[in-house]
């Protein structure tokens, strides 16, 4: 049986030393071109076996003989999204290594990096970096037990206490973990490798762990079919060219090939490849080929101008369009599942918008509608269309994506969430959600009637009656027409007709503003010349209802709510008291 390279991603959160470990794995240097010292992209590097067992001694001392031809690498950003690169049936990853500060434990994209690895069954080994960081600690030892045993007794209390922390972290995601040196069956717990991308101590044991269970546990996965099959990682134009780099996870591809491309709809698109490349072995370089074999990276030129959409799947043509379509069809719909009502999501990739559904099922927020590519005027129509059903949908998230300009002047009071790293992002959105239930709450209870506290500006007073019109602040509250109004000694006034602002009319104004009211039936001079306060009328069971629900009303207008009670208990002691 011929078997392929296992496929091997590295992922955990930004800073942890994701990049750097596989620097290590790889001897090169491309930490330091980064911007930021942050992945920017997805990159690959084919590692073959000769330099697996040059970087690893320890495979030939431990004598074992290994089938596979090496690894395929792939380094991702910080954000989770691309730990979910998929493929049909699960995830594109044979093997992952997520890699953890062991002075800084699970963080917020850790969390996330988990939740997806679970849910796409992935096996994953942590890579516990960044050893050398604990105070006083030193490389004793080439065997990496040994050194970590040999640690005077404080540092490796410290270092106990550490890793045990995240063992019982790791517990609450339902996963059992240990030191690889003290596990007896890896099908069963989840290999801590301590290491330092720094120093270079624990890099042999991660590539040996590697090694090792690709061969006792991958090998049914790793067989090599005949037809190929990939996932379109990114578009990438290179002067008046468009390139697209790719990763081949199964069978041969050759240049002559025709090869079909699903779109989001799960409909091929047919072309032929005009230049194909292969990724070269520990650089980011690519080589022209006729042919490439699986698992490798690659970057080709096609014949059909059709948007290729990053993360889409294409197989060989074979004059097999329906099946092919079937094929594409059951592929999206399981990678893009919504619901009947709830927001709309876009993201970059179908990987990053599959992460995305995925970490917003774990939070309970519904998806009405899915897409790849920027927020447009169609998503905002979408939107609008939500305000009518529920209010808390009314929302878009952009994942790594940026909203068109067109969509931008007719957005209006959607409410757009973007950000380029998913758990910010996520936040954000949880954030904006629970702001916006307060308002949908208040605005019901609002509906009952509305605290306000007027104070009459005595020198505007420009007409006396039929009806009145004079000059108010909003002290407290907000005033709205209609509101029915009282003095302060519990005598009632009137309906407030009309509310003017800068000489228009409006239908509500805000504390802090002032406006001119009209109130008909009232003589100004008689009724209202020596009072200084106005407040809205509430009944008993309003002010109930606002006392129960007080956690919605702000500071100024409990304060409000508190004179108004007063003033109607000096005509009935029991008023509210209930």
């Amino acid at each position: 049986m011929t078997i392929r390279q296992p496929i091997v991603t590295v992922v955990g959160h930004v800073d942890h030393g994701k990049t750097s470990i596989l620097d290590k794995l790889r001897d090169s240097c491309v930490q330091e071109g980064e911007s930021g010292g942050i992945t920017q992209k997805i990159s690959f590097t084919s590692y073959p076996l000769e330099q697996l067992k040059r970087a690893c001694p320890l495979i030939e001392q431990s004598g074992i003989k290994l089938n596979i031809p090496g690894f395929l690498l792939i380094d991702t950003p910080g954000h989770a999204a691309f730990t979910n690169l998929r493929k049909r049936g699960g995830s594109l990853a044979d093997l992952a290594v997520l890699v953890i500060d062991i002075t800084e434990g699970i963080k917020p994209q850790t969390a996330e990096v988990i939740q997806i690895l679970k849910h796409n069954k992935t096996p994953f080994i942590i890579a516990l970096n960044k050893v050398d960081k604990i105070t006083g600690w030193k490389q004793l030892d080439e065997d990496l037990k040994t050194s970590i045993e040999m640690q005077p007794p404080r540092i490796k209390q410290i270092f106990d206490e550490k890793y045990m922390t995240l063992i019982g972290a790791l517990n609450s995601y339902g996963f059992d973990a240990d030191l690889f040196y003290k596990i007896d069956d890896f099908t069963k717990k989840i290999a801590l490798i301590p290491c330092s991308a720094h120093t270079n101590e624990g890099i042999p044991q991660i590539i040996m762990m590697l090694c090792g269970l690709s061969e006792k546990f991958l090998k049914d996965r790793l067989k090599l079919n005949q037809d190929a099959k990939g996932v379109m990682l990114e578009v990438k134009k290179d002067k008046s060219t468009n390139y697209i780099e790719a990763i081949l996870y199964d069978g041969e591809l050759n240049k002559t090939d025709q090869i079909a491309v699903s779109n989001f709809q799960g409909e091929p698109i047919l072309t032929k490849i005009r230049i194909l490349e292969e990724i070269q072995p520990l650089c980011a370089r690519f080589k022209t080929t006729n042919k490439v074999t699986a698992a490798t990276g690659v970057r080709m030129q096609l014949v059909d101008k059709s948007e290729i959409l990053p993360g889409m799947p294409f197989v060989l043509y074979k004059n097999n369009l329906e099946e092919i379509k079937e094929l594409f069809k059951k592929e999206i719909s399981e990678s893009i599942k919504t619901e009947k009502q709830g927001i709309i999501a876009k993201a970059d990739s179908l990987g990053s918008l599959e992460a995305l559904l995925v970490l917003l099922k774990e939070q309970n927020i519904p998806v009405v509608k899915a897409g790849i590519g920027s927020i447009s005027k169609t998503d905002i129509i979408s939107a609008k269309a939500n305000i009518e059903i529920n209010e808390l949908d009314s929302v878009i998230v952009g994942f790594n994506v940026k909203i068109d300009e067109d969509a931008k002047e007719m957005k209006g009071n959607i409410k757009t969430i973007e950000n380029d790293v998913v758990y910010k992002l996520i936040e954000d959105l949880i954030e904006w959600r629970k702001q916006k239930q307060i308002e949908i709450e208040k605005k019901r209870l609002m509906k009952l009637s509305t605290i306000c506290k007027l104070e009459i500006l005595q020198q505007y007073v420009f007409r006396n009656t039929k009806p009145a019109i004079f000059g108010v602040k909003i002290s407290g509250g907000k005033l709205i027409s209609n509101l029915p109004l009282i003095d302060e000694s519990d005598e009632k006034i009137g309906n407030i007709k009309n509310i003017q602002s800068e000489n228009k009319s409006v239908q509500e104004a805000i504390e802090g503003k002032e406006v001119a009211i009209s109130i008909p039936g009232i003589n100004f001079e008689r009724q209202l010349k020596d009072k200084k306060y106005l407040y809205s009328n509430l009944g008993e069971s309003q002010f109930k209802e606002f006392k129960k629900n007080k956690d919605l009303l702000t500071s100024s207008e409990i304060k409000v709510l508190q004179e108004i009670a007063e003033i109607k208990r000096k005509t009935n002691m029991d008023w509210g008291r209930s």
